[in-house]
């Protein structure tokens, strides 16, 4: 019996692994921005959000939710994106299996934008109505 092969980007350790990690980090975000049209959108209202967030905000746990609410909608996009991408990579046919793994994907980015959304009306009511 053979030992399995030893697996190229397993190797890297310390500072090393660190920067690797962090090139293949920005690599994923500029895949998102170039190859993702709805990451391109949300991403562009970040550009807009976060920088009102610590407008609107009044304590700074305020700012830290609103600013959680945003990123989170661009984490759980990339997340998504990755999945349909290795299921568009296995196979292009349809299956049962591959729409629910979309489908999934795509109701963990809704509920993100709904939390985002709450999150939001929740400060801007407290802001201007109370």
């Amino acid at each position: 019996m053979s030992s399995p092969a030893k697996n190229p980007h397993k190797g890297r350790s310390g500072l090393n692994r660190i920067i690797w990690a962090t090139l293949y980090s920005y690599q994923g975000l500029w895949a998102g921005l170039r190859h993702e049209s709805a990451f391109r959108q949300e991403a562009a209202l970040a550009l807009v959000m976060l920088p009102a967030a610590f407008w609107l905000g009044q304590t700074w746990v305020e700012v830290a939710l609103l600013v959680t609410a945003v990123v989170l909608v661009l984490i759980v996009e990339l997340l998504n994106s990755g999945i349909e991408a290795v299921v568009d990579r296995v196979s292009m046919d349809l299956h049962e299996l591959s729409k629910r793994a979309k489908d999934f994907g795509s109701a963990a980015v809704h509920l993100s934008l709904l939390l985002c959304g709450g999150v939001w009306a929740c400060a801007l009511y407290q802001r201007f109505l109370v």
